[in-house]
Formats: C-alpha cells, sequence, structure tokens
C-alpha cells in the first residue's frame, strides 16, 4: 500500500484517470480539451520518472504500471481517433498489434521462464516520440491546422509506420538473442 502512495505512482494513477475524460472529449468533439489533456498526461509521464529517481521513490508498482498506464493512453488514443477517421487503420494496427504483440511474448516469457528484463530500446523509445507527437498534432490539427502542423502531423504518422516495425522486428530479434543465450550458456 505504500508504493500506492510514492508521489510517483500519483502521478501514474492520475494519467489512468485521465484516459476517459480524454476519450470523452474526443468523441465529443471537444478536441482544444483533449489537446490539454493529453498534453497534461504527457506531463505526468515525464514527471513521474523525475520523480521517482529524485525522491528515491522507484518502486515494484511503477515499474509495472507507468509502461501500462503510457500504453493504454497511446492505444486508447489511437483507436478512438482511428474511430472518428482522424487516423488510418493501418497506423492504428500496426501499434495495436505491435503493443499487442509484445504484450503477450512478454507474459510468455514471464510465466514459461521467469524472463522480465523488457527495457526499451532506442527505436522503442523514438517510437514513442513519434507516437506523442503524433497524437498531439491529429487533436491540434482538428481545431488549428496551419500548414506547417499538418505537416508535422503527416510525417509524424509516417514514422510512427515506420519506427513501429523497426522496433516490433528489433524487440524480436532481442528476445530471440536472449533466448538463444538462456538456451545455450556457456556460448558466448
Amino acid at each position: 500500500m505504500n508504493d500506492l502512495r510514492a508521489a510517483p505512482n500519483q502521478l501514474t494513477l492520475l494519467r489512468l484517470c485521465i484516459v476517459p475524460f480524454l476519450v470523452l472529449a474526443i468523441l465529443d468533439g471537444h478536441y482544444p480539451t483533449a489537446a490539454i489533456l493529453f498534453f497534461v498526461a504527457g506531463v505526468t509521464d515525464g514527471l513521474d520518472g523525475l520523480l521517482a529517481r529524485l525522491l528515491h521513490q522507484r518502486t515494484l508498482l511503477g515499474q509495472y504500471l507507468d509502461p501500462v498506464a503510457d500504453k493504454l493512453l497511446l492505444s486508447t488514443v489511437f483507436l478512438v481517433l482511428n474511430h472518428e477517421g482522424f487516423i488510418s487503420r493501418r497506423v492504428t494496427v500496426l501499434v495495436f498489434g505491435r503493443d499487442l504483440g509484445i504484450l503477450i511474448v512478454s507474459a510468455i516469457l514471464y510465466v514459461s521462464i521467469g524472463m522480465r528484463d523488457f527495457r526499451p530500446s532506442i527505436y522503442g523509445k523514438a517510437n514513442t516520440l513519434a507516437q506523442i507527437l503524433a497524437l498531439s498534432t491529429v487533436l491540434i490539427s482538428q481545431f488549428f491546422a496551419p500548414f506547417y502542423i499538418v505537416a508535422v502531423r503527416d510525417a509524424s504518422l509516417d514514422a510512427t509506420m515506420a519506427l513501429t516495425v523497426l522496433s516490433g522486428f528489433n524487440y524480436a530479434w532481442k528476445v530471440a538473442r536472449k533466448l538463444s543465450v538462456t538456451e545455450n550458456p556457456s556460448t558466448p
């Protein structure tokens, strides 16, 4: 219960609580409100990690809860924006499929052999950044759409697709390498 009281985990829980309000804002066509909520969720994501380090409040709960909150936020917004016709199915299916695949493989590896070290790669971090930029600009372009916002939106959606595929293959390669080392511990 003490883990729930840690400031970083409180921010992560706040991010989880923002998701339904963000969905409602999008579905009701309140795009400025949706953009603000998405921005606040992003700030809580940045602050929770910073506070965990500064306050020495890194917890096991936070290690699991933070990525779950991130994936829930991003995947939900992708699905809702796709439902509203603002993001193509191609992007949404790639993003959602990759995240679901990683979740399933991680769960299987944890249950079967206890493997739980799945730190994000540079490709995964770049993919997350592209997703955040894409979702932000898609939301903003619903009420403010000068050419440069539209250009960044389109470029970040393209980058999201490319980085989703690249980071998915990178993840599969890293898991395959870890499994081969696990099966052959004498191999250097």
